[in-house]
């Protein structure tokens, strides 16, 4: 009977987790999909607790209890600048569940299993172990870079490529000694240095990426560690982690497909690395620098021609996220209305440093769901727009993607802003974007340059409005 109620219970929390992640894939029902996931785990929680022994559980309260203040703490306090540092490495926690529960069921107590039934055990651990290293220190790194402790730059070491094959044909030679290994006292090593391998492999990876594949490689870990955790679920007999690991690989392979498209790259070259600086100079090799001269604007002339437009689309980056200008920018958009301003936000899949991150930036300052627009929906709008207001982008509104075949973002989709009657950009300097590409945007006849942090500058056109 108890076991009939946690397979019940199991199922639930599966369904539950799939409808969250249906709600998630619309603002206007992202809280629902919260929710739904929210209920699912707690589900899962108190379910995977009804299985215990009763001797098991003060050590499961023991985990479970800081792990929920450490969490609940950490979520109430991060900025939406800090987000997709916070989801690397809640991804890393995963890989190293994995990693811990792998060596735990080998080293274990084993209940009695057929000859099949124990070889396939053995290649769940090992494969799960794998996976859970990379993730981990993937994950690590992957932090640390978003964070700003190391280096945006790609980390390129000669010959590469070369070194990861060799470290992969390792691993799996040391796959087949795991295979082979007679007892748990002489397959342990193998393991071991299986573990430490992929925990280079995944630094390697990563360190070669550079700063403006940052968003595809959060997108990836976010799959690697669904993976992880499905790895997991096998090794625990568990049909619930199987199944949430599996939706959450899938649907992270899925998203990073999606942005890879959106960037007009292919995954494989994203995990080759190489693309992408910290911003600071050109890119080499990527044609001819802009020339022309910038037109610049204060914040009053910017404040005048908002109200003076009868359509104005806002195209957000991760500069407004660095200075927290959302709110102030929900009522600069509330005055456009009240003048019969029509306002729409234009959306970048790869806007910001994590998948979503404009969407949750905006929706925190409460402006309607209604006026935001992907890049597909709203790119042929531009021609009858009268401001294009670019606010912390740069990167995602170059025409020399389009233009320019020797750029390194050659291909990119982006907004077309300059074909909007005015475009004003913010921007603190004329420094190029994450990807380390000058932008030909600044010198267009079109547009005016308003230099300055994104919050003092909109809260300057908030006053001129008000005034």
């Amino acid at each position: 009977m108890q076991q009939s109620l946690i397979t019940i219970a199991y199922i639930a929390a599966s369904a539950l987790f799939i409808l969250s992640l249906g709600g998630l894939s619309r603002q206007e029902t992202a809280r629902r999909g919260n929710m739904y996931g929210i209920v699912g785990m707690l589900i899962a929680l108190v379910a995977t607790a009804a299985a215990m022994k009763v001797g098991g559980l003060p050590i499961l309260v023991a985990a479970l209890v800081p792990g929920l203040v450490i969490g609940a703490i950490l979520a109430s306090r991060v900025q939406m600048t800090s987000m997709p540092e916070l989801v690397a490495i809640l991804h890393s926690f995963v890989g190293l569940a994995a990693v811990l529960v792998g060596f735990a069921t080998y080293l274990g107590p084993h209940q009695p299993m057929s000859a099949g039934e124990s070889h396939l055990h053995t290649a769940e651990i090992f494969i799960g172990v794998c996976i859970g290293s990379i993730t981990f220190t993937g994950s690590v790194i992957a932090f640390l870079k978003l964070r700003g402790s190391l280096s945006g730059k790609p980390l390129i070491i000669p010959g590469r490529h070369l070194i990861n094959i060799i470290m992969l044909l390792i691993t799996v030679g040391l796959g087949v000694a795991f295979f082979m290994s007679p007892d748990t006292s002489s397959g342990q090593w193998p393991l071991l240095a299986a573990t430490i391998l992929t925990g280079i492999l995944g630094v390697h990876f990563i360190m070669a990426i550079g700063g403006a594949d940052m968003p595809v490689v959060v997108s990836m870990l976010n799959s690697y560690s669904g993976w992880a955790a499905a790895a997991a679920g096998f090794m625990l007999s568990n049909d619930l982690l199987i199944i949430t690991g599996a939706l959450v690989g899938s649907s992270g392979a899925i998203l990073s497909y999606i942005m890879c498209k959106g960037m007009n790259r292919s995954f494989v070259s994203v995990m080759l690395g190489g693309f992408g600086t910290e911003g600071a100079t050109p890119s080499a090799g990527s044609g001819a620098a802009p020339a022309g001269e910038v037109t610049s604007i204060d914040a009053n002339g910017a404040a005048d021609l908002l109200l003076d437009a009868k359509k104005v689309i806002i195209i957000p980056g991760y500069g407004l996220a660095v200075a927290q200008a959302q709110h102030s920018l929900a009522e600069v958009c509330k005055i456009l209305k009240e003048r019969s301003v029509e306002v729409k936000f234009a959306i970048h899949p790869v806007a910001g440093r994590l998948p979503g991150h404009m969407n949750v930036l905006l929706a925190e300052a409460n402006i309607p769901y209604d006026i935001v627009f992907e890049m597909d929906e709203i790119n042929d709008e531009f021609p009858a727009t009268d401001v294009a207001w670019v606010i912390g982008a740069n990167d995602i509104v170059n025409p020399s993607a389009l233009d320019d075949p020797a750029s390194p973002i050659a291909g990119m989709p982006v907004l077309h802003v300059w074909e909007s009657r005015t475009c004003i950009v913010m921007k603190r300097s004329m420094a190029s974007g994450y990807a380390g590409v000058d932008n030909p945007l600044f010198y267009k006849d079109n547009t005016q340059m308003l230099f300055g942090d994104a919050k003092k500058v909109v809260d300057e056109i908030l006053t001129a409005m008000r005034g």
